[in-house]
């Protein structure tokens, strides 16, 4: 997950909640997989943490420990309150203030590269800065809205074993990756890697936390934003390219993941592109 600490300007943000302003004293929370595009007004500068989902359910189980079981609890617990993939934080600028020495020195212990040496004071600088975000992190119970969902979530806790990811969730992700324009289906990813359907969208989704069609469809969205990025070629035609055969499905896929359309985000790229005076 990401968390993007505004430091100075504005930008117009697009993702999964629209468009929406952001400025000193904002942080945008992104979880992972969540894509996120900007369009500064002027110039913009932004602090970015990024922290492991692993990490983060860990912090969550121990922050309750008293209600939940195991870690496993925990990545329910967690997928259930924090429901939300993107959200902007409006912490006003005097409280964004109190981070800043923070973020300071947690860049400055960054790139020192002595993790074992700066171990305690990274993790301290962390906790203070989440100690000031968290009261202001939107959390539900119940999911209200099309972009709440549990996916939105990465992996499921291991039980703090390192083990790595399964070989045929690999595998599944490098044919998605490999050919996003071909149309893939659950029996097709299942026969690859020789499991059942239901198997395979268990296993991917532990590793990636998202299903395997929702995988493609965010490869399918990031591949399209740089073809209407680097070329001038029809909407219609870039859909195609990437896998959708009708270019009314691609603009509403589009839209659901970065929060404009595609004709929209040329505009903006278009605009960013050109030289200044």
């Amino acid at each position: 997950m990401k968390v993007i600490v505004v430091r100075d300007g504005s930008a117009i943000l697009f993702s999964e909640f629209g468009q929406q302003s952001i400025k000193l004293g904002d942080v945008i929370l992104l979880g992972a997989n969540t894509l996120c595009g900007s369009d500064p007004e002027g110039h913009i500068t932004v602090t970015t943490i990024y922290a492991d989902t692993d990490y983060v359910i860990d912090q969550v189980f121990w922050q309750h420990v008293g209600l939940l079981q195991d870690r496993l609890d925990a990545q329910d617990f967690a997928a259930t309150i924090y429901s939300e993939p993107a959200q902007i934080l409006r912490l006003g600028e005097d409280r964004a203030g109190q981070l800043m020495p923070w973020l300071d020195e947690l860049v400055s212990l960054s790139v020192e590269d002595r993790p074992v040496e700066n171990f305690y004071r990274i993790q301290a600088l962390w906790f203070s800065v989440t100690h000031v975000i968290a009261p202001f992190i939107k959390t539900t119970p119940i999911r209200t809205s099309p972009t709440q969902r549990a996916r939105a979530w990465p992996v499921s806790p291991r039980h703090r074993r390192f083990a790595p990811l399964r070989g045929e969730a690999r595998k599944v992700e490098e044919l998605l990756r490999a050919e996003p324009a071909r149309h893939w289906s659950m029996t097709d990813l299942a026969d690859a890697v020789h499991l059942s359907k239901s198997q395979v969208g268990r296993v991917f989704v532990e590793a990636y936390g998202k299903s395997p069609i929702a995988y493609l469809t965010m490869l399918r969205t990031e591949r399209m934003a740089s073809l209407l990025r680097t070329t001038d070629a029809p909407i219609a035609a870039i859909a195609h390219k990437v896998g959708w055969d009708a270019a009314d499905f691609a603009t509403r896929q589009f839209r659901r993941s970065v929060g404009v359309t595609p004709r929209r985000y040329r505009n903006i790229s278009r605009r960013r592109a050109q030289p200044t005076e």
